[in-house]
């Protein structure tokens, strides 16, 4: 279904049958909830089961222990302008945003003990010091990434969206560290990248992941929730009252010619619900876990088995005043770096109470897992170090502090999905495939991997689908 049509569900909704099924969806995040409320409002009869004491998966905000006007970002903290999908159920239900500053000329560079503000480098890429060849040296990482990128973009430009199933058959192979190299870059040029771009402990991840996310402007023009993304997923609770249940583990997951039957566990004991058809949302990094009566077929469950999850990590940061706006004159954008923190981030919001956040680290894959070894004290306590590099004022000004492992998370086993080279032809269509009555949704089930817009898209995916097989059912 082309996006125009998911547009259309989110503005009109599924075009009613006037026959109802019963569906059960497994998982609360934004999949989860975006299918059950169009499934809802076609006048399906649905429930969602959620593991967690909240709706959301890994669109989380959190509150505490931060003082009150306060809130930092866990999960997805930026919504960007051409994820169409998102930006439509933020009109639905009228939400306020406000822009994240995602770049920004005044925040620093940090690398090899050297501090240059990001403007300075973009008239003088040898003051950070990579091993550069004279030729390289006259552009920053971003010109050389985009002059990398002109042949792709020629083909799009002659033949539009057509050309894609022809660009990744050709570029599907790649590591984003083998696509530089067989570009001719140099390794200098590659970690003057890989740092720059807090891309270094990814450069063995699929070149597709990072090519989609560039050439669909992913990074450009974003926006974020006013009052903390977790509005958004909270904005669909009114019309969904009463078909949450929450605390409820899936454990098992059945299914006949004419039913699913689908096990968990509660606090009060065992439980099992049976529907006409399930949506399963969890992480496939969850569902390696959940026993299937009636086995997948070898296709889903080696996508099952085989989809790479990537670690993520962040440390937050309240500090008694926003030192870094006052005595650094940066307003928004991130500071990128070599030491373990790798990207601080600048929050806009919260000014109005003097105080601010500071997302102190944020990171992906090793440099995450590195993080995850060490108790939440000792995460505090040396990203306090690695800022005071770069900010020395944050050794007074820090107040209190948190942190986020997704890899360490039951009910996520990861951040999100990150095909490895090869994968995006090998396990896509398996992913996205329903087995008899049991339909996948989530971002995995997508091509935006790490993404709300991904987990949107497929939950409007699985509720058409569901709908137009109740309505043959019923027509047959």
């Amino acid at each position: 279904m082309s996006e125009s049509k998911y547009e259309a569900i989110i503005q009109q909704g599924l075009v009613r049958t006037g026959k109802s099924g019963k569906v059960v969806i497994v998982g609360a995040g934004m999949a989860g909830l975006v299918a059950g409320y169009e499934l809802m409002q076609a006048g399906h009869d649905v429930t969602l089961l959620e593991a967690r004491g909240r709706v959301g998966g890994r669109v989380h905000t959190i509150r505490s222990p931060f003082e009150e006007g306060l809130h930092a970002e866990a999960g997805a903290m930026r919504i960007p302008s051409a994820h169409r999908l998102t930006m439509g159920y933020t009109q639905k239900f009228g939400l306020k945003l406000m822009p994240f500053t995602m770049n920004n000329p005044n925040a620093w560079y940090y690398v090899g003990g050297r501090k240059h503000r990001v403007s300075e480098t973009l008239t003088d890429i040898n003051c950070l010091g990579f091993d550069l060849t004279a030729e390289e040296a006259k552009e920053t990482a971003k010109q050389h990434w985009h002059n990398a990128l002109k042949p792709i973009m020629a083909q799009l430009s002659a033949r539009g969206e057509a050309a894609w199933p022809d660009i990744i058959k050709q570029c599907d192979r790649y590591s984003t560290r083998e696509f530089l190299v067989e570009n001719g870059w140099s390794e200098g040029a590659i970690e003057m990248f890989g740092v720059l771009e807090n891309l270094e402990s990814r450069m063995n991840a699929s070149f597709v992941e990072v090519l989609l996310a560039e050439l669909g402007h992913a990074f450009t023009d974003m926006s974020q929730i006013v009052g903390g993304m977790d509005q958004l997923p909270q904005a669909f609770l009114p019309a969904m009252r009463g078909k949450i249940r929450f605390g409820c583990d899936l454990k098992a997951i059945d299914q006949s010619p004419d039913k699913v039957t689908i096990y968990f566990n509660t606090v009060g004991g065992k439980r099992q619900i049976e529907a006409d058809y399930a949506i399963i949302t969890i992480p496939f990094s969850v569902l390696r876990h959940v026993e299937v009566l009636k086995p997948f077929s070898r296709e889903k469950q080696r996508a099952i088995r085989e989809l790479h999850y990537d670690a993520s990590a962040k440390i937050l940061f309240q500090c008694r005043r926003r030192f870094w706006e006052e005595d650094d004159g940066i307003f928004g954008g991130g500071t990128m770096t070599d030491l373990p923190v790798r990207s601080i981030y600048y929050p806009d919001h919260g000014r109005e109470t003097g105080r601010g956040i500071l997302v102190a680290s944020y990171t992906w894959a090793e440099d995450a897992q590195r993080w995850g070894s060490l108790s939440h004290a000792d995460r505090v306590a040396q990203a306090l170090e690695d800022v005071a590099q770069i900010h020395p004022q944050v050794s007074e000004e820090f107040e209190v502090g948190t942190s986020k492992m997704w890899h360490e998370d039951e009910f996520a086993c990861g951040a999100f999905a990150l095909f490895e080279p090869g994968q995006n032809l090998l396990l896509h269509r398996s992913i996205i495939s329903p087995e008899g009555r049991i339909f996948f949704a989530g971002e995995h089930a997508s091509l935006v991997h790490r993404w709300i817009q991904g987990s949107i898209e497929s939950g409007l995916r699985c509720a058409d689908d569901i709908h137009a097989a109740i309505g043959k059912e019923a027509a047959s």
